[in-house]
Parts: structure tokens; sequence; C-alpha cells
């Protein structure tokens, strides 16, 4: 079993920053593949960010360029920097855990967090 608790949302005006946490415990860290996903209200779920163990990274056409994943092994812990933060990016984030990297792109995580609301005022 694994658990995710995050951390870091808050309220930012347009074009500011944020910077989200992932803290894991339970099984080995640094053997899952991690992933962010929001979800804005009345939307679907989407993949924002993911990285392997060995810090491969994929992200989502519309935060390329702004959004940075990382992770902590020794911390067990993942990160998102969000710069330019615009309106559109305002959503409850999650983090998600799988050990195949290939399942947390396609949202199929096995453990996930309740998530972090991140408001983005215009």
């Amino acid at each position: 079993q694994v658990q995710l608790v995050e951390s870091g949302g808050g309220l930012v005006q347009a074009g500011g920053s944020l910077r989200l946490s992932c803290a894991a415990s339970g099984r080995t860290f640094s053997n899952y593949a991690m992933g962010w996903f929001r979800q804005a209200p009345g939307k679907e779920r989407e993949f924002v960010a993911a990285i392997s163990w060995s810090r491969s990274t994929t992200y989502a056409d519309s935060v390329k360029g702004r959004f940075t994943i990382s992770r902590d092994n020794a911390k067990n812990t993942v990160y998102l920097q969000m710069n330019s933060l615009k309106p559109e990016d305002t959503a409850v984030y999650s983090c998600a855990a799988a050990p195949s990297y290939s399942s947390v792109v396609a949202g199929k995580g096995n453990y996930w967090g309740q998530g972090t609301q991140v408001t983005v005022s215009s």
C-alpha cells in the first residue's frame, strides 16, 4: 500500500508560480512512476505530467514549458513546479503512483492522493 498526500496548493494571480508536493509513504517509492493530474469543476480529470523511476518525464501539451515535474527519492516526494500560471490552470491537483510508467500516463494509477486546490485569479 502507498499513501499519497499533496500540499502546496493555494490562490495565486495569473503569471505567478506555485510548487506542489506529493509525499508518499508505504512501499518503496523509488520503484514507482508518479504523475500529476487535475480536475476542474464540471470537467473530467486530465493528465498533467509524469515521471518515471529513472526520471523520464512526459507533459500535457497545455503545460509544456511552464510546469516541471521532479522527484526526490530520498524524501519520498514528487514535486510539480508551476510557473506562468493561467486562470485555466485552476483545478484540484492530485498525484498518482503506479509500478508502470505507461499506466500513470494513461491515468491508471494504483494509488491516488486526495488532491490540493489551485486557484489562479485573472
